[in-house]
């Protein structure tokens, strides 16, 4: 399971609806169920595929702080194992086969392919609603470790006494958005090496 976090103004619903948008179509059908603070989106091929072997991905949208958190599951590829797997032995049996097969191998290699569409489908939304997974407005603020009063991140002495700001700095992860401590060397969510800042 993959995990990143987008921060912005983007809900659970919005997301929903742009991916049974962009996927509800073709050879492929999206389900939803939930709402409010959580959906969860299904997408799979019908029963009655005309060509290729049957897939599907399901992915949890949660409401989180300033964003939402996109956990997306394991792909089902034992359909499309199959079908290739079919299409290998009926082109060992006669390689003229494999003309009668094309399609079969072109809709599987999609298939396999449904994991990355669908985050590239999510980042354009997310980017359309200019959200991102960088750290939010809100969250850009850090407490001052000796008088506690709120700085903007990135600011180098507390506003309030003066103290030096910079071992609290926190940062968020490039690759899922999470926000890590200043020490962390890799993202506590999704293990990606973080960049050393200095």
């Amino acid at each position: 399971m993959t995990q990143r976090i987008f921060h912005g103004d983007i809900t659970p619903d919005d997301l929903a609806t742009a991916l049974e948008g962009e996927f509800n179509r073709g050879d492929l059908r999206v389900t939803r169920s939930g709402g409010g603070d959580e959906a969860v989106v299904n997408i799979h091929t019908p029963s009655r595929r005309s060509s290729g072997g049957s897939t599907a991905l399901s992915m949890t949208i949660q409401k989180h702080e300033d964003g939402v958190l996109v956990a997306l599951g394991d792909q089902e590829w034992l359909g499309v194992a199959a079908s290739l797997g079919q299409t290998a032995l009926s082109v060992f049996q006669n390689p003229m086969n494999i003309l009668g097969r094309l399609d079969d191998v072109a809709a599987d290699v999609d298939s396999l392919k449904l994991p990355e569409k669908v985050w590239e489908a999510i980042e354009r939304f997310v980017k359309s609603k200019g959200a991102s997974k960088q750290i939010s407005e809100r969250l850009r603020t850090t407490a001052c470790p000796y008088c506690k009063a709120a700085n903007a991140v990135g600011a180098t002495s507390c506003v309030q006494c003066g103290a030096p700001l910079g071992s609290v700095q926190p940062g968020s992860c490039a690759n899922c958005g999470f926000v890590n401590v200043k020490e962390a060397k890799f993202c506590a969510n999704c293990g990606n090496k973080l960049k050393d800042e200095g």
